[in-house]
């Protein structure tokens, strides 16, 4: 008797494996989405926000991508239509400049992404800015101010993700 194929054992490992896993998530599930903590706001992040700014398909002439989720503290769930505002230091202006700042709404798995000017370094550092501003937004959770920095300033994409809490 021939043995299988290499690629045959993998799958039948893999689905002896994920057997286990799907039936466990359903005893699990309660204790994991506990854990879930919401996404402080961060030193720093609500530095130069212009709240309420439009909701707009991009922010500049793009080339940089900022994207994310949004999700609901305690069980995951992704929060949809959650109003996320992005403003950054870029090629096209500076942070305070009302052009440098754009809205987007989550889809349906609390997904964003928007198209902006490169970053670029203020204070020594390329970061960006993200709000959720419950102040503008319907979803009823409370404001988080995020500012996470690029790992260079080359980066032409960074992503950030928040967990919200209920207001």
């Amino acid at each position: 008797m021939t043995p299988p194929p290499r690629r045959t054992l993998l799958l039948a490992a893999g689905a002896a494996l994920a057997v286990p896993a799907l039936a466990a998530p359903a005893l699990l599930r309660p204790a994991l989405a506990q854990g879930l903590a919401p996404t402080p706001s961060m030193r720093g992040g609500a530095n130069n926000y212009l709240p309420g700014a439009a909701i707009v398909p991009r922010i500049g002439q793009g080339g940089f991508w900022l994207t994310g989720t949004v999700r609901r503290a305690g069980d995951g769930a992704p929060v949809p239509r959650a109003r996320i505002q992005i403003w950054a230091h870029t090629t096209e202006g500076h942070e305070r400049d009302p052009h440098s700042h754009g809205a987007t709404l989550t889809d349906a798995e609390g997904a964003f992404r928007m198209e902006m000017p490169q970053i670029v370094p203020a204070f020594g550092q390329a970061h960006g800015h993200l709000a959720y501003d419950s102040a503008h937004d319907e979803n009823g959770y409370e404001t988080v101010f995020l500012r996470p920095l690029l790992r260079s300033a080359r980066d032409t994409s960074l992503t950030a993700h928040f967990v919200l809490r209920r207001a």
